[in-house]
């Protein structure tokens, strides 16, 4: 067991020291590139944790599950159902159905004060995703100026050479600058496509808010056993929270 054990430290080690090595070929645009990597691998997981938290992926269940009872007249029971509840749908859904009751709000009010609310949670739900844009935005960056800085040091040393310059060695040069531009593509790469994600993610929170808003809305004012709904206009999540 200890001699596993040594081995794999031992194996670690070497690992860590080639990588080191790696990055140092890169000068100091490759480091900025390893930490910005580094970055944004944590922003990715502690954004999917801080999704997971506002019920992203839960499907709305207990949400849908209250609109049916808000439909059916038994308001009370609709909002107890959502009382506690993380999500950000259920989060909004009863702020809609608390304004929906609130004697002092009209219709107009009722939506102006969901859609505050609708503002607030969808900006808590966008947090993180600039962070991603610029290391999408960046990254190449970095890696174009590592590759520039790279290929100016090769040349000036080919000139300082002049006639016994040594043309693997100059390749080399070339080699270990161009490292810098794949290192940026690399990290540019996986922040694009996770940005696209949870901005899709978000969309189609989004779209749940809006819907369960104007369902709430628009028919806050029917009593049970009444026919004819509310004729307010639905109330627009999606303009108001842009």
């Amino acid at each position: 067991m200890e001699n596993q054990t040594a081995t794999l430290a031992a194996s670690f080690s070497d690992s860590f020291a080639e990588m080191l090595g790696f990055v140092a070929m890169g000068g100091p645009a490759m480091w900025a590139i390893a930490v910005l990597s580094v970055l944004t691998i944590a922003l990715i997981l502690w954004k999917v944790m801080r999704l997971l938290t506002f019920g992203a992926w839960s499907g709305g269940r207990h949400t849908a599950r209250a609109l049916d009872l808000w439909a059916a007249g038994q308001t009370d029971a609709a909002m107890a159902a959502l009382h506690k509840r993380g999500s950000l749908r259920a989060r909004l859904a009863l702020a809609a159905m608390q304004a929906a009751m609130n004697p002092g709000l009209d219709q107009t009010g009722a939506e102006a004060e969901t859609a505050r609310v609708a503002r607030g949670l969808l900006s808590r739900a966008r947090t993180g995703l600039r962070g991603l844009e610029l290391a999408a935005t960046i990254g190449p960056l970095l890696g174009l100026l590592g590759t520039v800085t790279g290929m100016i040091a090769a040349f000036q040393a080919l000139q300082e050479a002049g006639s016994r310059a040594d043309p693997a060695a100059l390749a080399g040069g070339i080699w270990e600058a161009l490292l810098t531009t794949a290192a940026g593509m690399a990290v540019a790469i996986p922040a694009s496509v996770a940005l696209t994600w949870f901005e899709s993610v978000v969309d189609g929170l989004r779209h749940d808010m809006e819907d369960s808003a104007t369902r709430i809305l628009h028919g806050a004012r029917v009593a049970p056993g009444n026919a004819a709904p509310n004729a307010a206009s639905p109330i627009s999540v999606t303009r108001a929270a842009e």
